[in-house]
């Protein structure tokens, strides 16, 4: 297992620094290793946990949500039906938004081509 800086993390994550501690602070992140002196180390595992966040964060998860999810995955295999439930809302949520979003897009390229067409 390669461990990495939280700089590294943050780096290769695309979170800030102060997110993952806020993430480690709220319990979204837990167990991260330390360094004899006390630095953070994160893991392979941890940065897998990151990109799931960074996905669920970047589609609109609340982090209430995201925080019962990571609770559910570390309580155990016994909690995938509510998992996959949590994931399954969300995945409709996240259908929703873009059909909103294609449509505003669609309407904005009205738009524009009213523009491109006027000029």
């Amino acid at each position: 297992m390669s461990g990495y800086s939280p700089s590294e993390a943050a780096t290769r994550s695309g979170f800030s620094l102060d997110t993952l501690r806020y993430y480690e602070k709220i319990g979204l992140l837990s167990d991260i290793g330390r360094t004899s002196g006390g630095r953070r180390v994160f893991t392979d595992d941890d940065l897998g946990w990151l990109v799931l966040f960074r996905c669920l964060r970047d589609t609109g998860m609340p982090i209430a949500e995201m925080c019962r999810y990571a609770e559910l995955a570390r309580a155990g295999e016994h909690t995938a039906g509510e998992r996959h439930a949590l994931l399954r809302r969300h995945a409709e949520r996240v259908e929703e938004q873009m059909r909103l979003l294609q449509r505003q897009y669609d309407h904005l390229r009205e738009k524009i081509r009213f523009y491109e067409g006027s000029g």
